[in-house]
């Protein structure tokens, strides 16, 4: 909600001014800016209806909520999905497994673009308050972790569901389980068993006819 309270051109001014600070105070990174001069990525936050470019231009970035040029890069994902790779720091390429954020496009400017921000190490709860404040940053930070608490509890909710539903099923436990592999298992040897006399028989009347 604080996120939807806020117009996607005070969120691109907000991430321009934290990636800027961060950026232009490491050298360290200037190669890793070079490496994705020219670089566009769209950036969709699906529930919220938001839309961001994030560009680098000599060498600093841009973040835009207008583009009129090509796209390298095309992320997204719910406001949670974003949160839990800004403010819970999880791995993007685990977010991306999960099916949590989508990713397509350039793999390379991919590969330059996850390069960049594992050097950067950047911690949006920290930029936020140095940048803006301790009031604008920690309310943010707070709206991004209760976001992910509740996604949390709510998938933990789900497999609960899930769970009660299949041992209401009454489904076999791992004893009866092996009962009846065993029991499969014998099937399969009086099968095989019985497909070889079957086999021996033919072979035999096959005989019996050739010799006629």
């Amino acid at each position: 909600m604080p996120l939807r309270l806020i117009p996607v051109p005070v969120q691109c001014v907000v991430m321009t001014t934290v990636l800027e600070l961060v950026f232009g105070r490491d050298a360290s990174l200037k190669p890793y800016l070079a490496d994705l001069e020219g670089k566009v990525f769209r950036i969709h936050v699906e529930d919220a209806g938001a839309v961001m470019f994030l560009g680098f231009s000599g060498g600093r970035p841009w973040v835009h909520p207008n583009h009129d040029g090509d796209i390298d890069v095309r992320l997204k994902g719910s406001t949670a999905g974003f949160a839990r790779m800004c403010f819970g720091r999880e791995d993007p390429d685990d977010l991306v497994f999960q099916q949590v954020l989508t990713l397509s496009g350039d793999s390379d400017a991919m590969l330059r673009f996850k390069k960049l921000f594992a050097a950067a190490d950047l911690d949006w709860e920290r930029e936020l308050r140095a940048a803006f404040g301790e009031f604008f940053g920690s309310r943010v930070a707070r709206a991004a972790h209760l976001l992910i608490e509740g996604e949390r509890r709510l998938a933990d909710g789900a497999r609960r569901v899930v769970d009660d539903g299949l041992r209401g099923m009454d489904l076999p436990d791992g004893e009866r389980l092996q009962t009846w592999q065993a029991g499969v298992e014998q099937l399969s040897h009086k099968l095989s068993r019985l497909k070889g006399r079957v086999t021996r028989l033919e072979h035999r009347l096959n005989e019996r006819q050739a010799g006629e």
